[in-house]
């Protein structure tokens, strides 16, 4: 259910656009649903102009999608979208994480020793959700320290259509465990101050989400595919 405070101030609709990008990431908005303008401006106590406004902003990013005479649903990433995005931010997380390396002081390795620690307490306990979420965070903390400007915007602006898969593909059975595993190579190399082993690893760890994301599609292919029909003959 979406947030009932209301919305004050004068920017409005970007408050209305915080929002709604919570919403979606947080999966109370689904890929490919329709957006309830008339609840949600309700539910806030705002007017449909700033709801439409921030709308306008969402779709400017790529989250949403204009309809004409329909109204506006979230976009869902496709398989092949993800054969595409997986394979460049795979490029893009790895020279993060080169450059976090040469960047991170004690304070920040302590961060992100922090971080997984919590990572490995979501992983025992098999909490999925939790993980994810901690894993965005981690993610997100070696991008920061990469320090790097242009290398944080298109990160940063790929980074929000990875969030709308929403780690599907730690469903996969044993990748939870895999995943871990990949991070603990990462911090070692963060711990040895190995920077291209690092660059390395967060590559490769990307690359594994894509190979458990094909994984995990395939029985849902299998099942939309139409059986054979065995030819007749006719004489």
């Amino acid at each position: 259910m979406p947030d009932p405070i209301p919305l004050r101030g004068a920017s409005l609709h970007d408050g209305v656009a915080s929002r709604l990008r919570t919403m979606i990431f947080e999966g109370q908005l689904a890929p490919g649903g329709w957006v309830d303008e008339k609840q949600l401006a309700a539910t806030w106590q705002v007017s449909r102009t700033p709801l439409r406004e921030a709308l306008k902003v969402l779709a400017s990013e790529g989250l949403v999608e204009l309809v004409p005479h329909r109204g506006c649903r979230v976009v869902e990433i496709s398989d092949a979208d993800a054969d595409d995005l997986f394979p460049v931010m795979a490029l893009l997380e790895g020279r993060c994480a080169l450059e976090a390396v040469r960047n991170a002081d004690d304070t920040a390795l302590a961060r992100l020793r922090h971080l997984h620690g919590e990572l490995e307490r979501h992983a025992a306990a098999g909490d999925i959700e939790a993980y994810f979420r901690l894993n965005h965070e981690f993610h997100s903390l070696v991008q920061a320290l990469a320090d790097n400007r242009w290398l944080d915007r298109v990160t940063g602006d790929l980074r929000r259509f990875m969030r709308l898969m929403r780690g599907r593909q730690l469903q996969l059975p044993g990748r939870l465990q895999a995943s871990i595993n990949e991070h603990r190579v990462l911090m070692d190399a963060f711990e040895q101050r190995d920077a291209h082993r690092a660059e390395r690893a967060m590559h490769d760890h990307l690359l594994a989400q894509l190979v458990a994301f094909k994984k995990l599609r395939q029985p849902a292919r299998s099942r939309r595919a139409p059986s054979a029909t065995p030819a007749t003959s006719r004489g």
